[in-house]
C-alpha cells in the first residue's frame, strides 16, 4: 500500500488526468521529460503536496504545482484543479 500523502509520479500524472494512460507517463519519465522541483525523475519517484512538476514538450514546458494527492484510482477531469494547478 502506498504511503499516506505520497504517490508515484507516473501514477499521479495519470490519476489527475495529465496523461491518458499510466504507460504514457511512465514512458515520459523514462525519456527524461518529467522533473520534480527541477530534478529529472524516474517513474517510481514519489510526489508530495507542494512539489513543482515540469513536463518538457517539444514546443513548450508545462509546469504544475501539486495541491493534493488523490486517494482513489481515478478522479473526474472536472476535479483536476483540486489536485494540481498549472503554473
Amino acid at each position: 500500500m502506498a504511503k499516506m500523502g505520497l504517490m508515484r509520479i507516473d501514477k499521479f500524472l495519470n490519476v489527475v488526468n495529465i496523461t491518458k494512460r499510466r504507460a504514457i507517463s511512465e514512458d515520459m519519465c523514462k525519456s527524461g521529460v518529467v522533473s520534480i522541483n527541477g530534478v529529472i525523475v524516474k517513474p517510481a519517484k514519489d510526489v508530495k503536496i507542494g512539489d513543482k512538476i515540469t513536463i518538457k514538450f517539444i514546443t513548450k514546458d508545462v509546469n504544475y504545482e501539486v495541491l493534493a494527492i488523490p486517494t482513489t484510482k481515478s478522479i473526474p477531469k472536472s476535479s483536476q484543479s483540486e489536485y494540481v494547478k498549472q503554473i
